[in-house]
């Protein structure tokens, strides 16, 4: 009797890329051990005024690049909170983006950012805040900000994921300037 072989077929980019990325596909937000009761992050307290952020973008199959975010924050008499920045990232040109955080009570935020194609929702527990918006492409983001004791400076782990697997990280240190 004569054994049949059944063709195997070969991973191909299709199977192989989802395959490879699906490590970071379970990265989370950062570990909840460093949440605190105080001091409580309030988005319009720590934003406003200057600040500087500098940090590592990591975007899937390329190497790390540098960032640098400069951001100028004011409270309008709606209570609302207006970000502008100006990003510098190695590579590309500068460009300027603006956050309207609109605070809801209880630690909960909505809003807009330019770089969104829907409403950017938050929530703050503790000295972490907690961001998450949709940008073009299909692409969610994840954003936690976490503060230090002084309130002084600020921890941004940011997460880009397309179609549940993580595509971008970025590791950011914003600090208030006096």
């Amino acid at each position: 009797m004569k054994q049949r072989m059944i063709p195997v077929p070969r991973l191909t980019s299709f199977v192989a890329v989802p395959l490879a990325l699906l490590p970071c596909a379970c990265a989370g937000g950062p570990s909840t051990a460093s949440i605190a009761a105080q001091p409580a992050f309030v988005a319009e307290r720590f934003f406003a005024g200057r600040l500087d952020g500098t940090g590592v973008l990591k975007i899937a199959f390329r190497a790390p690049v540098r960032t640098h975010v400069a951001s100028v924050g004011r409270v309008a008499p709606d209570g609302t909170l207006i970000l502008d920045q100006h990003i510098e990232q190695q590579g590309k040109p500068p460009r300027d983006r603006q956050w309207r955080i609109v605070p809801l009570g209880h630690g909960r935020y909505t809003g807009t950012l330019t770089d969104a194609s829907g409403p950017v929702t938050g929530e703050a527990v503790g000295n972490r805040l907690h961001l998450a918006f949709r940008m073009r492409g299909g692409m969610m983001v994840d954003q936690w900000l976490t503060l230090s004791p002084d309130a002084r400076v600020a921890q941004n782990r940011l997460i880009v994921r397309k179609l549940g697997m993580t595509v971008a990280t970025l590791g950011e240190t914003i600090r208030i300037l006096p």
